[in-house]
């Protein structure tokens, strides 16, 4: 698996830390870093939370699946955080596979929560018990998740500490 000349694509929930560990592997990798959640922002003129709120989630997911090919197509090798939901998409799996490595990052129920716990803007949490949401989405998305070319646990340690464990595992499947 050379990632030299494909992108890595950081895929996980909420919480697993794809932007800020996304940025120091880039940084690390010397290569430029998207956040396809921005992206759809910047595309959308609206933030994801008004997205879901004005058209739902439905229109939310096409538009995401548009950015993640648009974003693996327009740049050179590059680091890619993809949203929580984006992975779920088989066109979109199949689009990373096709240009880049999947990365998993992997947090616990725990983690997450603690991460995420002052976390006002994400649209998926703003029913119910975020918790419980949480621990609904682990059992439907990890199996999905699980399918991508690297696994990594994100419970310990420094956004810098994950890019450099990524950058590592990299380098062995290489």
């Amino acid at each position: 698996m050379d990632y030299k000349n494909k992108h890595i694509v950081l895929v996980g929930l909420m919480g697993a830390g794809k932007t800020s560990a996304g940025r120091q592997l880039a940084s690390l990798l010397k290569r430029p870093f998207y956040d396809t959640d921005l992206e759809a922002e910047y595309s959308a003129g609206l933030r994801i939370s008004d997205i879901f709120e004005i058209y739902g989630e439905p229109t939310f997911r096409e538009l995401e699946e548009k950015v993640v090919l648009r974003v693996l197509k327009e740049n050179e090798p590059s680091v890619i955080a993809t949203g929580g939901g984006a992975y779920m998409s088989e066109k979109s799996q199949k689009n990373i596979a096709k240009h880049g490595i999947s990365v998993w990052l992997n947090a616990s129920l725990d983690i997450l929560m603690d991460r995420i716990v002052t976390t006002a803007h994400r649209p998926i949490l703003q029913q119910g018990d975020r918790r419980e949401t949480l621990k609904a989405l682990i059992e439907k998305r990890y199996p999905i998740y699980a399918r991508a070319d690297v696994h990594i646990n994100v419970d310990k340690g420094s956004a810098t500490t994950m890019a450099r464990r990524i950058r590592k595992k990299l380098e062995e499947a290489s």
